[in-house]
């Protein structure tokens, strides 16, 4: 009986890792061509239940997660040089790839993180996980395309054959489409102009940098 569990749940882990063939191409596809319609997708599907829920998609946290393995590896092929660890706390994450997965993971959670707290602040709602949960996974689909661009260009940064502007205009334009559909969306979402949408857009990016970045100083000095 317990053999047969085993086998069935390998026969669904083959399956579910397959799938992201197919899934993972196509959820890149649908943010990318219509982001706030991924967004609005994501908060339709919190309503579904569990084992419904993404049924046409990869989630967002996932998609995520697999964004940052795969240019991860990436930035392997492309020999690109280790950091010089100065830090105990810095050698620690650049032990294994796996360390430096879930960091980076944590670290662009923070802007989706802020983002939906701010969302639910200005709406007036209680701040709870079920409160926090829709617009936190919806955010993440937005912060897929800016892993995208900012591993691309922090890749072509650290190659001494591409000229660094390169890497600096492709980081500036996927900021730029940043900022815009985070603008759409908080104006949608909360029904108000332009300019305060992309105010709050811009103050949750500011709030992230501001927890991001000491934490990276006191990892790579103390």
């Amino acid at each position: 009986m317990d053999f047969m569990k085993i086998l069935r749940s390998f026969e669904e882990f083959i399956f579910e890792a397959t799938s992201w063939l197919i899934f993972y191409p196509l959820t890149m596809w649908r943010i990318i061509r219509r982001p706030l319609a991924t967004m609005d997708y994501s908060d339709r599907e919190q309503a579904d239940t569990e084992e419904k829920r993404y049924d046409d998609a990869l989630s967002p946290p996932l998609v995520l997660l697999a964004t940052i393995v795969l240019w991860n590896l990436i930035g392997i092929e492309a020999h690109i040089p280790e950091l010089e660890a100065a830090s105990t706390a810095m050698k620690t994450l650049t032990a294994s790839q796996q360390n430096l997965v879930l960091f980076r993971s944590l670290m662009f959670s923070l802007i989706p993180l802020i983002s939906a707290a701010s969302l639910v602040h200005r709406q007036g709602k209680r701040l709870s996980r079920e409160s926090l949960r829709a617009p936190f996974y919806a955010q993440c689909y937005l912060a897929v395309p800016c892993v995208t661009v900012i591993s691309a260009g922090g890749i072509v940064f650290q190659r001494y054959d591409i000229p660094n502007l390169i890497g600096l205009a492709v980081m500036v334009v996927g900021g730029v489409w940043f900022l815009i559909i985070q603008t759409l969306w908080f104006r949608q979402k909360l029904s108000t102009s332009y300019l305060k949408a992309a105010a709050i857009g811009v103050w949750a990016i500011v709030r992230a940098l501001a927890i991001f970045v000491p934490l990276i100083v006191i990892l790579t000095f103390f």
